[in-house]
């Protein structure tokens, strides 16, 4: 255990580290622009209409991040997929229409994160939608790309939502006496969730959840923990169709699904994480249904199949995109 909370903390660190450090040195690349995206692609799941939002990018250098990797595989991996090992990663979240209620699953990272994070709620408003018509806000994990954005100034940024945490993520990453005991390095993040839930909080709108619970009609809590204590995904059927939004199960599409052994530094415990991924995987196989990834390439959803010890991603046709 106490090997486990101490490789959480480097975790952190290195989450700190890949985050912000590649936004100080594109701040000084004059060649490097962002260019304007609509942020938002619109799905349908069975009678459920479902919208991705984009929070924004950012660059994760995965040569120094992914573990487990035999010499050379990475560069290997990432140039059959013609990338270099730095690759600009998106940050995507989920907008759900349910019995009249407007569901989001995740929340980006708000003013955290540095310029090119921080879209969601343009990404929200482009779609045709505004926050305060968000019903209710299911979080994936308290990591600040997903929950930053719930809180802005201190003010709820979607005020009439009631957000939905997992129970033991709420425990570990919502405690007083876990932030105490944290090392000074590592604080940061437990105020990151802490601070983002804090408005929720007094308002009496924060509940919690356990696996298998169904939340609203149509989406279910699956527990996937490893890159989190608490870490979800959730399950979204309608009329004979599913979805699963995997959240963090995966981070390096070109690595990854090849070699699913391969972990990233920021999860909690690698080891965990890799056994969820084979589970969900295996099963996102058998069942032939969508999945869709919180850090794949925008809008990040298709199918997964068998590939010898290892898994093809297969992206939907986003020209005609439903469940089949």
């Amino acid at each position: 255990m106490k090997n486990k909370v101490k490789f959480l903390f480097k975790s952190i660190f290195l989450f700190l580290l890949a985050t912000t450090l590649p936004r100080f040195a594109d701040a000084q690349e004059s060649t490097i622009k962002i260019l304007p995206q609509p942020g938002y692609y619109n799905m349908q799941i069975g009678d459920l209409p479902l919208v991705v939002l984009s929070d924004g990018t950012n660059p994760l250098a995965f040569d120094k991040l992914l573990l487990n990797a035999q010499p050379g595989e990475l560069k290997s991996l990432f140039e059959q997929n013609f990338l270099s090992t730095s690759v600009e990663g998106s940050d995507n979240a989920y907008l759900i229409r349910t019995d009249g209620k407007l569901v989001l699953i995740d929340a980006g990272s708000g003013d955290l994160l540095g310029p090119t994070f921080g879209q969601l709620t343009k990404s929200i408003i482009n779609a045709g939608f505004k926050p305060e018509q968000i019903d209710a806000v299911l979080i994936t994990h308290l990591h600040p790309d997903h929950v930053g954005g719930l809180m802005r100034n201190g003010q709820m940024v979607f005020p009439n939502a009631t957000v939905y945490i997992a129970k033991a993520e709420s425990d570990f990453w919502l405690s007083e006496e876990n932030l105490k005991n944290a090392p000074v390095g590592s604080k940061p993040f437990f105020e990151y969730a802490q601070n983002s839930a804090l408005p929720y909080l007094k308002a009496g709108k924060v509940k919690t959840f356990n696996s298998g619970d169904k939340l609203f009609s149509g989406i279910t809590a699956l527990g996937s923990a490893g890159h989190t204590a608490g870490h979800t995904s959730y399950i979204i059927e309608s009329n004979g169709q599913k979805l699963v939004i995997l959240g963090d199960l995966i981070h390096a599409a070109a690595a990854q699904f090849t070699d699913p052994g391969i972990a990233i530094a920021f999860d909690s415990d690698p080891n965990a994480a890799i056994k969820t991924r084979r589970r969900v995987f295996d099963d996102a196989v058998k069942g032939k249904y969508l999945v869709a990834g919180s850090h794949l390439s925008f809008p990040g959803v298709g199918h997964i199949r068998a590939n010898g010890k290892g898994y093809l991603w297969v992206p939907a046709n986003y020209s005609t995109i439903v469940s089949k």
